[in-house]
Parts: C-alpha cells; sequence; structure tokens
C-alpha cells in the first residue's frame, strides 16, 4: 500500500491537523508493515499558485517549452506522480476563514490536469485517479458541521469525485479555539473516529 499524507495547514510546528494526520497514518502503517508513506507538507514546500505564466507552460506543447516552462511543469508533475501512484490518502484540512487553506488549493489546481487526472467524454467528465481510499482530517476552530457554514466538505467532496475518488471519509476536529475543554474533548473525538474509520 502506498500512502499520501498531504499537510495543508500554514504552520510548521504545532498544527492540530497534521498532528492528527500523523496519527492515522500511524494507524495505517501498524495494520500494513509493508506500506510505503510519502508526506507533502504544503508549508515547509509551498506549491507555486496557478497564474497566466503556469497557464502558457501548461498549454505549450512539451517539445516548445522554455527552460523555464519545462521546469514549473515538472513541480505539478511531481504531484499528479504521487497522486497517481497512492492508494490512501490522507488530507489534513484546516479551516481558514471557511474555506481550505491556500496552498491546498495550488495542490488540487496542479493534480487537476485534462487528459491526465480527468478527462471529458461525449457523456461528461471522468475523473482518472479512481481506486483511492481518501481520509479528510478536519480542523476548526468553531463547531460547523454539517451547517451552510461549513463550504469545505461540498467543495472537496466535488473536486475529490471529479477527479475519480468517490471513497472518501471524513474525520472532525471541531471547537478547537471554544476554550481548553472544548478543545481536549474535539481532539479526543477526533481520535476515536480514527480508531473507528480503521476499526482499531
Amino acid at each position: 500500500m502506498n500512502i499520501l499524507q498531504i499537510n495543508s495547514s500554514a504552520r510548521v510546528d504545532g498544527s492540530h491537523s497534521t498532528r492528527l494526520a500523523n496519527a492515522m497514518v500511524e494507524r495505517l502503517l501498524s495494520l500494513d508493515r509493508d506500506a510505503r508513506l510519502t508526506v507533502r507538507d504544503l508549508a515547509r514546500t509551498p506549491h507555486p499558485t496557478l497564474d497566466e505564466s503556469t497557464l502558457q507552460a501548461l498549454f505549450t506543447p512539451a517539445e516548445q517549452r522554455t527552460p523555464e516552462q519545462t521546469e514549473r511543469v515538472a513541480l505539478d508533475d511531481a504531484l499528479i506522480e504521487e497522486i497517481q501512484a497512492a492508494d490512501t490518502v490522507v488530507l489534513a484540512v484546516p479551516m481558514y476563514n471557511f474555506g481550505v487553506p491556500a496552498q491546498l488549493k495550488n495542490w488540487i489546481d496542479a493534480i487537476s490536469r485534462a487528459r491526465v487526472t480527468f478527462r471529458y467524454t461525449d457523456r461528461g467528465a471522468e475523473g482518472l485517479l479512481k481506486g483511492k481510499k481518501v481520509y479528510v482530517v478536519l480542523t476548526r476552530g468553531g463547531v460547523y458541521r454539517n451547517t451552510p457554514a461549513d463550504t469545505q466538505v461540498p467543495y472537496l467532496k466535488t473536486v475529490l469525485a471529479f477527479l475519480g475518488m468517490t471513497d472518501v471519509q471524513l474525520i472532525y476536529a471541531e471547537g478547537l479555539a471554544m476554550g481548553p475543554e472544548a478543545e481536549q474533548q474535539a481532539l479526543a473525538a477526533a481520535h476515536a473516529e480514527i480508531a473507528e474509520a480503521l476499526h482499531a
């Protein structure tokens, strides 16, 4: 089993979402001693945004790209290769201003490539990243689960399904900014959800 862990917190250290994702990955590794882990920490190695020069590079045939364009496309290619090779994906996703972190959006933009990770057919779009199990660890300062204020889950489910990843399980830690007791309860509940998700 190939496990890909994506940490999207802006914090290099002290991130609840990263710690919980680490805990989930530790359990996954304990269930499969032969599993291989790749960690992509977007705080330590931020991915560039999708800007005009990047679009020009992507839409230029490979043999006609400048060295700078080739280098830029290679950054996205590396992320695509990681997600293609993964059997299990663990996304660590804090809530920033009711949305996903900008670095996670950059990652999603990088792996979403027509004719590579999705394609359009006469029946509509088809995701090409199929057969993967995705765990999404969601951390929030407040409590937004199953409310209109939670824009993260609909967005992530939509974009993951668009890319072919429909087997998605959500792990929540909410109320982390509502005092020490609420924080402790939220983390305990998240660890319990992780254990239940992995039947451990």
